[in-house]
């Protein structure tokens, strides 16, 4: 089914549907929730999950909101930030309102971000995550430049075309040559406004360094990267491993950034295979609105 929420003034969807054990998606930006939709259907195969997919504040269906602090990002001071702590905020009410206590979590990217915040904020109510094409490094110098670059294409009016770009650099180049349709099918769910694109550019500049939490981390970890992935490379993905829960890594060297979409079959059943998932089962299909 496809719900409604609030959080800090906004309104805000998300999807819920199956049984069993939660399982908590987060989609990457600048795409929605029907990112997920190719590997639920993987994972219907392989007997199904309950699966709460929500579209993070600004994307999809949701709302921005007012309210957005601004300045968080020095190089863009005028800037509004939309925060991996609002983000996070807007996730911890989405369990209550659906009264969960516990679930397994999977981000991918912007959403592994906010799982890194959830973290810090309610790790009694992790059972497990699960990073897709995410990484726990802050912005270098170079990402720094390039947030403060895409802000001003955005402003320039441009923001088609940074999304345009987006498809070509952050979609694997074996899958834009395999399936060169799903360029098209992921271009449609870029839908973002400009002030919640530029906010969302801003809050992943200002987001922290990740690195000391993964040190904390007393749950199951899986890692997921990307051999053809710029914004999440390899290397970085492999700094899961040092969470003192166990880390399962794997590589799909012909990957990119989306590679849940890419590849859902695959990353599917790293999923199912991973042990903290023993909510894939056998039973009904999920019934996705």
């Amino acid at each position: 089914m496809s719900g409604w929420y609030e959080s800090d003034g906004a309104r805000l969807s998300y999807r819920d549907a199956g049984s069993g054990r939660p399982l908590v998606f987060l989609h990457p930006t600048p795409l929605d929730g029907v990112f997920w939709r190719p590997l639920l259907d993987e994972l219907d195969k392989l007997g199904g999950v309950r699966a709460i997919v929500p579209d993070l504040r600004g994307h999809g269906e949701s709302a921005l909101g007012a309210g957005l602090p601004v300045g968080d990002f020095a190089r863009v001071p005028t800037a509004p930030v939309l925060t991996m702590e609002r983000l996070a905020t807007d996730v911890i009410a989405l369990l209550d309102h659906l009264h969960i206590q516990e679930a397994v979590f999977v981000g991918c990217s912007i959403g592994g971000y906010v799982l890194l915040e959830l973290w810090r904020r309610i790790p009694e109510r992790m059972q497990a995550l699960a990073f897709v094409c995410s990484k726990p490094q802050a912005d270098a110098e170079a990402g720094l430049q390039k947030r403060a670059a895409n802000i001003a294409q955005i402003e320039a009016g441009g923001m088609a075309a940074l999304f345009e770009g987006m498809t070509q650099s952050l979609i694997g180049a074996t899958a834009r040559a395999r399936r060169p349709e799903i360029v098209a099918q992921l271009r449609a769910h870029m839908t973002l406004t400009a002030e919640a694109a530029i906010a969302v550019q801003a809050g992943l500049a200002a987001r922290p360094d990740s690195v000391p939490t993964v040190a904390t981390i007393t749950v199951p970890v899986l890692a997921i990267a990307g051999g053809e992935d710029p914004a999440c490379t390899p290397a970085e993905v492999k700094a899961f491993r040092a969470a003192p829960g166990g880390c399962a890594f794997h590589m799909l060297p012909d990957a990119g950034h989306f590679a849940a979409y890419e590849q859902p079959g695959t990353v599917a059943g790293l999923l199912a295979g991973w042990a903290p998932c023993g909510a894939v089962r056998r039973g009904g299909p999920l019934a996705r609105q």
